[in-house]
């Protein structure tokens, strides 16, 4: 087979999408045609997900009832919670419980066999679902494995503010809950990556929708893609625990060949303007309790790597100090991405269904040919 090889499809184009946009030069985030830092000051996640999923901002009435219907779905099925308790009792990661508890809920919602894959209407039914019962299930797994019980869905919340109700049992105050819901937003879509990408791959062969969602959290569960903002906390721990100067460790792994977590992307030449967002929401969050020294630490190695490696932090490296200062636990932070993401994935898969075709790319064989057969007593 003859033609230029990209390996890891980069730059390759695939598809058409009206979803989001990135320019890795500029540092631009648009989603269907608003700049996300628009969206991360004055949207919630509801309407980040309207926007994804129908191609405009709801109206006020459309954005009530829209959540209404996604609060309506918070609520788990008897056996899907049996299955989180059953993977909390056998210590299944995080990742791996929520890919075994999205497939699980399929078996629960009425329209998961439904014969035609592609009904957008049926589709968008699926897509509340899954998107309301993602926070609940994660939310309920994280709790059975510290021995509580699972706290049930309050529909007067939104769907940020909720899922750190279901976690904690406690409603979260205001700053929580709006940091909490802006970090979703920031998550929610990001072009064609790996996770995405995936997810199209499946709906592509006329999977179904729960597939699809399956298939994204498999692929986003490595450490190259949504496992980098945990890896950035333990590090920042790491550094803590050393009693180092921050950019002293970070040059001193360095020398030892070491991969300072939460710096570069496959897209941005410059910061990721998400990392600025979440950056800033870091530093608030550390005036707020009176400690700023997960913020000042990431500083410190943002300018060290900026000066010495040229290279700028992503949205990993500050989502991972806003998570920790909130009082998330590390092994949750990429089941958090995977919640947000879900609305993308979706939105994609959706996408993919109006216009499918199958996604078959090829290989160049580098293997040998035309070797003579040998019975099994010449070998």
């Amino acid at each position: 087979m003859s033609g230029e090889l990209k390996r890891g499809l980069e730059g390759v184009l695939v598809t058409e999408s009206k979803l989001s946009f990135i320019d890795g030069d500029a540092g631009q985030l648009v989603y269907c045609g608003y700049d996300i830092e628009d969206l991360a000051r004055d949207a919630s996640y509801e309407e980040v997900l309207y926007l994804l999923w129908h191609g405009a901002l709801p109206t006020g009435e459309e954005l009530d009832a829209f959540s209404d219907e996604l609060a309506a779905h918070r609520d788990l099925d008897d056996g899907v919670l049996d299955v989180a308790r059953e993977l909390a009792e056998q210590d299944e990661s995080p990742m791996a419980a929520l890919r075994t508890l999205v497939s699980a809920m399929s078996a629960y919602d009425e329209n998961a066999d439904f014969e035609d894959v592609t009904d957008r209407e049926v589709n968008l039914e699926k897509a509340k679902r899954i998107t309301a019962k993602m926070p609940s299930v994660l939310a309920a797994y994280a709790r059975f494995r510290r021995g509580d019980d699972y706290v049930e869905p309050d529909e007067s919340l939104n769907h940020a503010a909720n899922f750190l109700y279901m976690l904690n049992g406690e409603e979260p105050n205001e700053v929580l809950a709006e940091t909490f819901d802006m970090a979703l937003v920031l998550h929610a879509d990001h072009g064609l990556n790996a996770s995405t990408f995936s997810a199209m791959v499946t709906s592509s062969t006329l999977s179904d929708l729960y597939s699809a969602v399956t298939s994204a959290i498999g692929t986003l569960s490595g450490s190259l893609h949504g496992g980098a903002n945990a890896n950035v906390m333990r590090m920042l721990k790491d550094v803590d625990d050393s009693d180092m100067d921050p950019t002293e460790w970070v040059k001193d792994a360095l020398d030892r060949g070491e991969r300072v977590a939460g710096f570069g992307h496959r897209v941005y030449d410059v910061k990721d303007p998400r990392a600025k967002i979440l950056g800033a929401k870091s530093e608030a969050l550390g005036e707020a309790a009176g400690d700023m020294k997960w913020y000042e630490m990431s500083v410190a190695i943002e300018e060290y790597i900026g000066e010495e490696k040229g290279l700028a932090p992503n949205v990993d490296f500050y989502s991972a100090s806003t998570y920790y200062q909130m009082g998330i636990p590390i092994d949750l932070y990429t089941p958090i991405f995977a919640v947000s993401r879900a609305g993308g994935w979706i939105a994609h898969v959706l996408e993919q269904y109006e216009d499918n075709r199958l996604i078959r790319p090829r290989a160049r064989y580098t293997g040998e040919k035309g070797l003579d057969f040998p019975s099994v007593d010449e070998r």
